[in-house]
């Protein structure tokens, strides 16, 4: 089964943001999912190894532009990577035995993964609202993972004893899993939980620079955007690292 953990944001989690009733464009992209995870599926096996080789020999240009996060000067730039499931690309080989390990003249990468973890938000109004949110928590190679809220593997995390999430500043780049991508606008097509949609809501990590990782065959020519939908700066597929002439 394609994608089982990556589900749809539960009720009473939506924000401002979020849609109320699914527009045109939500029940365009619903048929458009199905349809790119089948292709996605199809496509990846050919484009697996040079995508790996792609992200090997033009990753560290990326985050060599990227200022180190001040207070270690020893330490790398923090890369928000993602743990593959179902037919996502698979960039783990970049990380084995150790993060990027082939990069010269940049301190070691050090890594960051996404986690879905509850949230307890003290809201203007007397009481607290409960949810879910998006964060990256710190990892490396070889670290136990756990099943995160979504059931997706991560680091293991609880509110009392961490670790602290990172905070937007830290991170040089985020990689981002992607069903489908439209090179103009820069609009990602993702599983539909909504969870990078309302994570970049936020000025700060809409300023981290994104990429989406997918098959070339992914790329989907005028992809319907909803209001919330905000574009990325580029993507990675076997071909290269592409930048959104928007965003360039």
């Amino acid at each position: 089964m394609d994608e089982p953990n990556r589900p749809a944001s539960a009720a009473g989690e939506a924000t401002a943001a979020s849609p109320v009733s699914a527009p045109p464009a939500a029940a365009q992209k619903q048929a458009l999912r199905q349809r790119q995870r089948q292709l996605r599926r199809q496509s990846l096996p050919a484009a697996a190894a040079d995508l790996v080789a792609v992200a090997r020999r033009q990753l560290p240009g990326w985050l060599a532009q990227q200022p180190v996060a001040a207070g270690d000067p020893a330490a790398g730039p923090w890369l928000g990577f993602y743990w593959p499931i179902g037919s996502e690309p698979d960039l783990r080989p970049l990380i084995a035995p150790r993060p990027l390990p082939c990069w010269p003249a940049a301190p070691a990468v050090q890594l960051a993964l996404p986690a879905i973890v509850p949230w307890q938000h003290q809201a203007d109004a007397p009481g607290t609202w409960q949810g879910r949110r998006l964060v990256y928590l710190p990892w490396s190679p070889g670290e136990t993972l756990v099943k995160d809220d979504c059931g997706i593997p991560a680091p293991a995390w609880t509110a009392a004893a961490g670790p602290e999430p990172l905070a937007a500043a830290d991170l040089a780049l985020l990689l981002v899993p992607a069903l489908g991508f439209d090179p103009a606008s820069g609009i990602r097509l993702g599983s539909g939980g909504g969870w990078y949609d309302r994570l970049r809501a936020d000025p700060a990590w809409r300023a981290v620079p994104t990429l989406a990782v997918l098959p070339s065959a992914c790329l989907l020519p005028d992809l319907p955007a909803d209001p919330w939908d905000l574009p990325l700066g580029g993507w990675l597929d076997e071909r290269g690292i592409h930048r959104v002439a928007s965003a360039a």
